[in-house]
Formats: C-alpha cells, structure tokens, sequence
C-alpha cells in the first residue's frame, strides 16, 4: 500500500513539474561532481608547475576534445551560420568565466587550497540569482531561495572545518587568497548570465560551448604570446605528473563539466543551476576520506546533511 502511494507520489510530481527544468537540475548537479574531481586534478597540476600554466592548458586540451565530440555529434568541427549575437554573448561568457573568473580561481587553489577556494566559490548561487534578476528578470518564489540559502549554509559549514594547517602562510597571502577566490566567484556568475543570453532559443548546447571555449582559447593564447610566454606553458609537457593531471581535469572540468554546466543553466533558473553546480565542497568529503585519507568531521557530516536538505528542497519545491 505505502509502495503504490509513493508511486502514484512520484508520477503525479514528474506530470507536474517542468521536465526541461529537472533535466537542468540533474545536469547541475552531474557538473557539481565533475568540479569535485576537477578541483583535486588541477590542485596537483598548479602545484607542480603554476596555476597560470595550468589555466592555458587545460583551456586548449578542452577545444580539442569538444571540437572532436562536435564533428561526431554535429558534423562539424566547429558550429558554423551561427548568429551574430550569439558569437558575441558566448565570447563575452568565455572571456569572462574561463579565462579571468578561471584566472583567479585556480591562483586561489594554490593559494589557500582547494577547500576554502570552494567556499568563496559558494557565493556563486548568491551572485548569479541576483544578477539573474536584474538582467534576465528571472524571479523564484520564497521557498526556492529558502532552499538555497540552506544549500549555501551547508556548503559553507562544511568547507570550514579545520583548514590543514600551512595554508594561511601570511595575513597577506591570505587576503590576496580571498580576493582572487572571490574574483573567481564573481567572473563565473557573469559567465553564467552571458551564456543564457547566447543559449537563448533552440540551440545545441555544445556548439555553445565550443564558441565559448574556443573564444577564451584564442584570447589567453594571444595574450601569451604577446607576453613571450609560449616556452614557458609548454613546459608542462615535460612534467608527467602535471600533464596527466591536466589532462584529467580538462576531461572532467572545462570538457565534461562545463558542457554539463551549460545545459544546467539552459533548462533551469541561472540561481538554481548555480546553487546545485556549488555543491563539490560536498561531494569531495567522500573521496577525501576514503582515498585520500583525511580526517572527516562531525561538522563536515551535518554539513553535507543540511547542504543534501536544501538540495531536496530545490527538488521539491
């Protein structure tokens, strides 16, 4: 009896909800994961040879893979008769997310760690429901930004327990540390909103993607070159340890991940989306613990409780 109530539960809830929008929801969540494994890969990448080296290469790995998948998928290597507007807003999403919101970032991974690099990277759902608001007029109702202030205070909660210790090396360190993990927190909102106004319509999300990728490509490429510093970023190949965890996180991360992110916030609100793509703090204390070893918390635990609640609200509200 209890069974069939639940599956009648189910049923009416899937006929009564947007489709597309849990799609978007399922989607965020699957690049949640993928930033999970992205940040470890790059972390180790940054380490051995600098996060600006990282940055560069795992950008032009990225193109490579996407414009293979496109000629399978789509049948060409690159999207072509595209509009205007749309080579425009997806330039502006790529410089903007992937090469300075990026920038920042991965130079926060190496500053601080990966952990509290996370937690500024929280405040994405916050940023990107109110520039969500002001510049695409998407509104949620009362208990979707309940929802979300519990998701964000889990994640919060969770990346706070006990810093290992040498990462706060000066007051100075730290605070260029935060300042560039909230650079990053900043360039990936604007990313977000640039990409929905170029996904608009009936697109293929990963023509959207390749346009996005291949325009922040040429602009820290050109960049690079203009500073000399082509000699240096192919150092990396000479450094086996840094190559496969570049290439690992450029499957996961700016391949995988970002296509996946794009989706996200094609099929479902820009605040939602960015909420469920913030949760990696919490998807990684699994993989920290079992693989890694580290030590895992009661505060780490409820955490992730009150983080996995906010998430099951989104769901059902």
């Amino acid at each position: 009896m209890m069974c069939a109530t639940i599956h009648r539960y189910l049923i009416d809830w899937f006929l009564h909800n947007n489709i597309e929008g849990i799609m978007g929801e399922l989607a965020a969540l699957a690049t949640s994961l993928m930033w999970t494994f992205t940040s470890i890969f790059f972390t180790i990448g940054g380490r051995e040879v600098g996060s600006v080296v990282v940055n560069r290469s795992r950008l032009l790995l990225a193109v490579i893979f996407l414009s293979v998948t496109h000629y399978f998928m789509l049948g060409t290597f690159f999207p072509l008769g595209v509009e205007s507007y749309r080579y425009f807003w997806l330039a502006v999403s790529g410089i903007i997310g992937l090469v300075i919101g990026d920038a920042f970032l991965f130079q926060a991974f190496v500053m601080i760690g990966p952990r509290i690099s996370m937690l500024l990277m929280a405040l994405v759902p916050v940023i990107s429901t109110f520039l969500a608001w002001v510049f695409l007029g998407e509104t949620l109702g009362l208990w979707q930004l309940i929802a979300i202030a519990i998701t964000v205070s889990g994640v919060a909660w969770v990346v706070l327990e006990s810093p290992k210790a040498g990462v706060w090396q000066s007051s100075r360190h730290r605070g260029l540390g935060l300042l560039a993990g909230l650079g990053g927190a900043f360039g990936q909102s604007f990313g977000l909103i640039a990409a929905k106004y170029g996904l608009a319509g009936d697109f293929p999300v990963l023509s959207g993607v390749l346009i996005r990728m291949l325009s922040a490509v040429i602009v820290i490429w050109t960049f690079t070159a203009l500073r000399g510093k082509l000699g240096s970023t192919l150092v990396v190949f000479h450094n086996r340890k840094a190559l496969l965890a570049i290439v690992g996180g450029s499957v996961v991360g700016p391949f995988i991940g970002v296509w996946l992110s794009l989706v996200a916030v094609h099929l479902a609100p820009v605040g939602i989306a960015s909420t469920l793509m913030a949760l990696a703090p919490v998807l990684i204390l699994p993989i920290a613990h079992f693989f890694l070893h580290d030590k895992v918390g009661f505060r780490a635990v409820f955490g992730t409780m009150v983080a996995l609640a906010g998430v099951a609200m989104i769901f059902m509200v």
